[in-house]
């Protein structure tokens, strides 16, 4: 019924990233202000069209691929100074590894939402900056490798 339907809020979106080292230990990414899912990434077709086209464009889909490109504040913990963990883990363990160790894993979904998208990715580190009376941004670029599974929320 599209008397009650109502869109979401982009801030009910979750992001988080596994911790390798401790299998099923998931770090959310916080500080984050904006994203982007692009479900049509390095995407690759192939031309079909043939004289009994009848001057028709004709396609096959022979690539699918998907990015979503993160961004948001630097964050710290107040007391420790650390930063937070789901960012340093990004900056400071996933996108310094190489060849077959640069996949790792990540999921989200909104906080409406009943199960994870889950993909296994890889990261490309993005700028850090700001201005006098700005705050530092950090960002990531997330890109799927495979196909998308998918885990129940569970409490």
């Amino acid at each position: 019924m599209a008397g009650n339907s109502r869109p979401i809020d982009a801030r009910g979106w979750l992001f988080e990233v596994e911790d390798v080292d401790t299998p099923d230990t998931w770090l959310p990414i916080a500080g984050l202000t904006t994203f982007n899912h692009n479900p049509g990434e390095n995407e690759e077709t192939a031309e079909t069209v043939a004289f009994d086209s009848e001057g028709h464009f004709e396609q096959d889909v022979m690539q699918r691929g998907a990015s979503l490109s993160l961004e948001g504040q630097y964050r710290i913990d107040k007391t420790t100074k650390a930063q937070d963990p789901g960012q340093a883990y990004i900056d400071h363990e996933w996108s310094q590894r190489l060849g077959i160790d640069s996949r790792n894993r990540v999921r989200w979904r909104h906080n409406t939402q009943t199960a994870w998208a889950v993909w296994e990715a890889t990261v490309t580190p993005g700028e850090q900056g700001g201005g006098t009376n700005e705050k530092t941004t950090w960002s990531a670029t997330i890109t799927r490798c495979g196909a998308q599974t998918s885990e129940d929320v569970t409490p």
